[in-house]
């Protein structure tokens, strides 16, 4: 079942989101570590407001509301503030108050930015990816949203497979960090 994530989700569905983040060679990652940098998102995922925080994630649970996928994003329009609800969860963790995740723009202008779609690696291979990409639209069409984008790293056809199939197109590139990324969308 997809549902929107709640506050308690966050010890299963960081350790998913961190498959990404690790794959992406984060600064701060390789500065604080990959344990680190995963409990001070585990303390923001309570966080209203930002990128990783339970507002801006649905989740694919199985029978027994076990976490097995997520997907996060946001509109465009946030993507300048979207990471302002991390700062207090800093201090909290002692690291530092400059601390960021990102420093590259991502989304491109009117797009729902799909930021994140990972599965647990023992639920891989099952269609939970394509179950939350395929219910996306449900979920944005009544927000006013009518287009979604992500991005995907040249060096991961699977992925890109996967969204094509969905129904995103290529419309461009994009660096993020020291990756080279395909900025796909699809219409909703």
């Amino acid at each position: 079942m997809i549902r929107p994530a709640r506050k308690e989700d966050a010890p299963e569905v960081i350790p998913i989101l961190m498959q990404i983040l690790n794959d992406m060679e984060l600064d701060a990652i390789k500065t604080y570590g990959a344990d680190q940098i995963a409990d001070l998102l585990i303390a923001a995922f309570a966080s209203d407001t930002y990128r990783y925080g339970y507002l801006q994630t649905l989740v694919y649970a199985d029978d027994q509301d076990r976490v097995q996928g997520i997907c996060v994003g946001y509109p465009a329009s946030a993507e300048v503030t979207i990471d302002d609800g991390l700062k207090p969860y800093l201090k909290e963790k002692h690291l530092p108050e400059d601390t960021q995740l990102f420093h590259d723009q991502e989304a491109w202008a009117k797009e729902w930015y799909l930021d994140s779609l990972a599965v647990a690696p023992d639920a891989q291979g099952q269609g939970i990816g394509g179950q939350l990409l395929d219910y996306l639209p449900t979920y944005l069409q009544p927000k006013g949203e009518t287009k979604i984008s992500l991005n995907v790293d040249f060096g991961n056809p699977k992925a890109k497979q996967l969204y094509l199939h969905h129904g995103f197109e290529h419309v461009g590139e994009i660096m993020i960090g020291a990756h080279h990324y395909e900025h796909l969308v699809r219409a909703i």
